[in-house]
């Protein structure tokens, strides 16, 4: 035993220290702006327990668009209240918009770059749960940096006084307006979505609601009819007067 923790030893002290662990800076040669840079969308449903929050964060530059929307597909426990709390906080911890609603929808532009807040609050409901559709993201109207878009801009303006029939660049901005206008439609199609989600979460609700009220019924009809029954049949039993059941003397 005493053999083989020495060889332990003399094992870790040849191979020295391990330069090893998590990779904390995976791209130190890129900024957060060059990072985070692009449009995107998030479309995912959260569980909100009883007087519950949650809370996300997702980038936008300055000048760019930030939108969120949501909806409430159930609600359980004591009350259904419907009803959600959402606040959107700025990087600098600022309130940018508040929502209390069951469906809301908020778009702003962004004021500051870096990481916006969004909590969600069930404190409405106490004693229930709530799921809650979420869509939410950041969409450029440019697709570069803004410094590089201003050159870009003025060198168009110098081509397009050149050359009125500059192909290419005309076809260039047709497609992204074509980009842009594909994104937004994606955009109201998710809520759409998020409606259909919960007219079907209503629905199974009221079949489920419908169908034990009716089992409940029956089964007060029925013991009601029984009992009728049993009492009526009472009122006609007529006892035969015998020798054992005369008085005694």
């Amino acid at each position: 035993m005493l053999f083989r923790i020495s060889c332990l030893f003399l094992v870790l002290g040849f191979r020295g220290p391990v330069h090893g662990g998590p990779l904390t800076n995976p791209h130190p040669n890129i900024t957060d702006q060059q990072l985070f840079w692009g449009s995107d969308q998030y479309d995912f449903s959260v569980v909100l327990p009883a007087a519950g929050l949650e809370c996300f964060w997702h980038f936008a530059h300055h000048g760019e668009r930030f939108y969120l929307s949501f909806m409430v597909q159930w609600v359980t426990g004591i009350g259904h209240d419907r009803h959600l709390s959402v606040t959107v906080n700025s990087p600098s911890s600022l309130l940018v918009s508040t929502v209390d609603d069951a469906k809301g929808q908020v778009n702003f532009e962004a004021k500051e770059t870096g990481f916006y807040q969004m909590c969600f609050s069930n404190f409405h409901n106490r004693f229930g749960t709530m799921q809650v559709f979420l869509s939410f993201g950041v969409y450029y109207d440019g697709y570069k940096d803004p410094a590089k878009r201003k050159d870009e801009e003025k060198k168009k303006k110098e081509e397009v006084s050149k050359d009125l029939n500059n192909t290419l660049s005309v076809i260039e901005d047709a497609t992204h307006k074509v980009e842009n206008y594909v994104f937004h439609m994606f955009r109201y199609y998710n809520f759409g979505r998020m409606r259909g989600s919960a007219d079907h979460f209503l629905l199974r609700s009221n079949s489920q609601y419908i169908t034990w009220w009716s089992i409940a019924l029956s089964l007060l009809i029925v013991t009601c009819g029984y009992l009728q029954l049993l009492f009526l049949k009472r009122l006609f039993i007529t006892k035969t007067s015998g020798e054992e059941e005369k008085p005694r003397c």
